[in-house]
């Protein structure tokens, strides 16, 4: 007898202003994943069939030794001495998150991958064990963490040494080659590297069920790698402070019952990284110094999604009305403007779920 799974993953928002790679939202937009074990199909190499729906797909491999999710399940089974998924698989993939755009597309593919090879082979891992492989593949404990477990949460990482036959979830083009080059040496020896145990740590955070997430979209990719490029090699020291006096304020002004807009809106401002990528997302300089809660109602804090482009706005109120002000912005850029959708999104409790049932 075979067996369905389906795996739901939620986009993340990280950063949220001053956390960078500290802080992240889970929200209800979703990655979906459907795998049908067929112990009584003929075996492959992998044994996976991989199979994409959805506008979210243009582009992404159906190779399973290239696509992150399934990448990332082959790695966590390599790990326990597993070569290829134990049975004959077919994993269908609806992807309702936007690629490339700062909503954390690649950590909850590296999410899904990890649930997707504790189910098909039973490892029974816990949740923070299926951390740890999240984290030996996707750098940064915002996303991921968030993707997992749910809500508004804080986290950190410990330094760990990830040369070998480990997944790559983003990495820019020299980085690729040297990520390919020890693969290729540790896959001559059959050696794979499995991650420490609790690498990264993670605190819930409360936040208030009045808040929601406006999240608008432009219609153009920005890679990780190119936002983390624009970053500085060093900080000021007041910079820092700045940054870490808001994130302290922002860590209990979200949890309020009643949102206090302007502590909120002060509590998300950033120095750290959002000034040094304004440059690569047209309009955000005006959007960041012309909305407050005083000329736009209902709004509690605006900033960068992740590394972007995508702009979240959070708010109590008239959240079609906030996306209109913020898309009018991208409107009138230079050379006819830029394309954006807007989604008004819950910030959900439930992290990346697996259910599995008898075919």
């Amino acid at each position: 007898m075979g067996t369905n799974i389906v795996i739901n993953v939620p986009a993340t928002s990280a950063n949220i202003g001053p956390g960078f790679d500290v802080m992240g939202l889970s929200l209800s937009l979703y990655l979906t994943v459907q795998a049908r074990v067929e112990p009584n199909k003929p075996s492959s190499l992998t044994n996976i069939t991989l199979e994409y729906e959805g506008q979210n797909s243009s582009g992404l491999s159906l190779d399973p030794n290239s696509n992150l999710i399934t990448r990332t399940a082959l790695y966590v089974l390599a790990c326990s001495g597993i070569k290829s998924f134990p049975h004959p698989t077919t994993v269908l993939v609806n992807n309702r998150i936007p690629l490339g755009r700062g909503l954390g597309s690649s950590g909850a593919a590296v999410v899904a991958g990890v649930l997707l090879a504790n189910a098909v082979a039973s490892l029974n891992l816990t949740q923070q064990r299926m951390l740890d492989y999240c984290l030996m593949i996707e750098h940064h404990p915002d996303n991921v963490a968030a993707a997992l477990v749910g809500g508004f949460v804080a986290s950190y990482l410990i330094d760990v040494d990830r040369s070998g036959n480990i997944p790559e979830s983003e990495a820019d083009e020299a980085e690729v080659l040297r990520r390919e080059r020890e693969q290729k040496a540790a896959a001559a020896d059959e050696t794979v590297k499995l991650p420490p145990d609790n690498i990264g740590h993670f605190l819930r955070l409360g936040c208030s069920p009045k808040i929601k997430a406006i999240t608008i979209i432009p219609q153009f990719e920005l890679a990780t790698s190119k936002a983390r490029a624009a970053l500085p090699g060093s900080y000021k020291i007041q910079d820092v402070v700045f940054n870490l006096q808001r994130l302290a304020v922002l860590t209990t002004a979200l949890g309020r019952e009643t949102p206090d807009p302007w502590l909120i809106y002060r509590a998300m401002e950033d120095k750290v990284h959002q000034p040094y990528r304004m440059h690569l997302i047209p309009g955000l300089p005006e959007i960041l110094a012309t909305f407050n809660p005083d000329n736009t109602p209902g709004l509690l804090g605006i900033c960068l999604s992740g590394a972007g482009p995508t702009i979240l706005a959070l708010a109590v109120s008239d959240f079609d009305e906030i996306a209109a002000k913020i898309r009018a912005v991208f409107d009138r850029q230079p050379n006819g403007g830029i394309a954006t959708e807007h989604k008004v999104l819950d910030i959900v409790s439930e992290g990346a779920s697996c259910v599995e049932s008898s075919l």
